[in-house]
């Protein structure tokens, strides 16, 4: 049986690069361990992305981190995963200014072992698809997509998608924040 929307989200654990500033990361200090635990009672958006030092990937995580505060005003948290190490995370990190000051973590996944459990391991080539999940601060999976590494995601959608899920109602095709439900 396959990851499904309504579920449990998969546990996972690993170290991440954080800090909003760059300056920090050259030390320990910059990487911490987290787990799903971590966001109980809040909302959590985990995106997958391929692999560091590519040309789509950082886009998508500098919007992400633009964007970083309306997430906020929904109660929920980001976080990114990649199949590169924490030392390629903090490299790339220091390496690319439009990611020295990202304000959410990028969890480590090395041995593949959460990109495996999400199930966005692309095994031909061993880096993750782009998957995102939503998923409530009771640890259940309520929003899944995935796909190809070519294509990057729209982050207002993900916004407008996740203030739909927290409306608790069924919402019309195209509904923005504010408008009637159903």
């Amino acid at each position: 049986m396959g990851l499904l929307v309504g579920k449990k989200a998969p546990k996972f654990k690993g170290t991440a690069v954080i800090g909003g500033d760059a300056t920090l990361l050259n030390t320990d200090n910059g990487f911490k361990d987290i787990s799903l635990e971590d966001y109980s009672g809040k909302w959590l958006v985990l995106f997958f992305y391929p692999l560091d030092f590519t040309f789509v990937c950082p886009t998508e995580i500098e919007e992400f981190g633009k964007n970083y505060e309306e997430f906020k005003k929904l109660n929920a948290e980001v976080l990114a995963c990649s199949t590169d190490s924490k030392h390629s995370h903090l490299a790339w990190r220091n390496q690319q200014p439009s990611l020295r000051n990202l304000p959410y973590p990028m969890l480590a996944d090395f041995t593949c072992k959460v990109a495996k459990q999400y199930q966005v391991l692309k095994k031909s080539t061993g880096y993750a698809l782009r998957g995102l999940f939503v998923i409530d601060p009771d640890g259940i999976l309520q929003y899944s997509v995935i796909h190809t590494e070519d294509v990057g995601r729209n982050t207002k959608e993900i916004l407008r998608v996740l203030a739909a899920l927290q409306t608790g109602v069924k919402t019309p095709c195209n509904w923005e924040p504010g408008q009637a439900t159903l």
